[in-house]
């Protein structure tokens, strides 16, 4: 049977640190909504250089919030104005 390397990994982490499971899903979570987010942008044309101009910001930063980057909820809501889209939180 092969090696699952992934889960070795995880649980060599998760022995050093225990809050490393919730880490990785938060990160997950954060992949996650940056596609779909990217998704809506492509779908309506704009481009990172289009948004990051509606932002104020550089392309940089979007790319960064595209790339699941750690990103604050200001950021989310300017980027989500700039491509058209209403920002909300549900918990």
């Amino acid at each position: 049977m092969a090696k699952d390397f992934l889960k070795e990994i995880v649980d060599e982490r998760t022995r050093r640190n225990p809050e490393f499971p919730s880490l990785v899903a938060e990160a997950d979570a954060r992949r996650k909504l940056a596609r779909k987010l990217t998704a809506l942008r492509d779908k309506k044309s704009l481009s990172q250089t289009v948004v990051a101009a509606r932002m104020g910001t550089s392309a940089s930063v979007v790319s960064k919030l595209e790339a699941g980057g750690d990103v604050k909820v200001s950021t989310l809501q300017r980027y989500c104005l700039a491509i058209g889209e209403r920002f909300r939180v549900a918990i």
